[in-house]
């Protein structure tokens, strides 16, 4: 392999990662992967000698690290608020993100199930997600959505929602066909598929999971 082949490989890999992160549907992932493609493809413009390209990007580079720092600093206040599943308000944010719920789950492209329980989560006034599932008693729910709005969809609606059930009586979540793309948020937020393609979550109160904590 020869030099001008790694700094072309260079260009390639920086061009990908700029591109890539205009598909990110999380405002800090995106900033964060073009901020690392702007920095590989600035090296690559001054490997090349191209000086104005290597401006832009280092320029680029800066405005990222500028924006991230803001988004850090914007304090996030997050609200639980449960609701009639009927709700005009609830309807009305359904039918706007349908077609963004459909990608994430596809099985719901028939309609959006209506069952008895519903919850949304506001962030700084801002709706920020929504949970709609049916009681099966004790405690247990048979999730049919939860979702994030694609401006908070960075694990932490889910963490704040799920350290908020407890309150409401909630012990064990049940979600049945969450489709590919969810599938992997849901193992990271603490759900185990128990069978093919049905994912279950215990929830534990504060005072459990600190319990949980101090033992190990």
């Amino acid at each position: 392999m020869t030099s001008r082949m790694i700094i072309e490989g260079i260009g390639y890999v920086g061009s990908a990662l700029i591109l890539g992160s205009m598909l990110m549907t999380s405002v800090t992932r995106l900033r964060i992967i073009n901020l690392i493609g702007s920095a590989v493809f600035a090296c690559y413009a001054l490997m090349i000698h191209s000086i104005p390209t290597a401006i832009i990007n280092i320029g680029l580079v800066v405005i990222n690290i500028v924006q991230l720092k803001k988004l850090a600093d914007v304090k996030r206040e997050y609200d639980l608020v449960r609701v009639d599943p009927e709700e005009a308000g609830l309807q009305y944010l359904l039918q706007h993100y349908y077609e963004n719920i459909v990608k994430y789950f596809p099985t719901l492209k028939a309609g959006i199930p209506v069952g008895d329980i519903a919850f949304m989560v506001y962030c700084n006034g801002a709706p920020a997600g929504i949970f709609l599932g049916t009681q099966r008693g004790d405690g247990v729910i048979d999730v049919d959505l939860d979702y994030s709005t694609p401006r908070y969809r960075d694990s932490s609606v889910g963490r704040f929602f799920y350290g908020k059930l407890p309150e409401q009586g909630v012990k064990q979540l049940v979600f049945r066909n969450p489709g590919e793309k969810h599938r992997d948020y849901m193992l990271r937020i603490g759900f185990k598929e128990t069978e093919k393609d049905t994912f279950v979550k215990f929830i534990k109160a504060p005072a459990e999971e600190q319990e949980k904590r101090d033992e190990v």
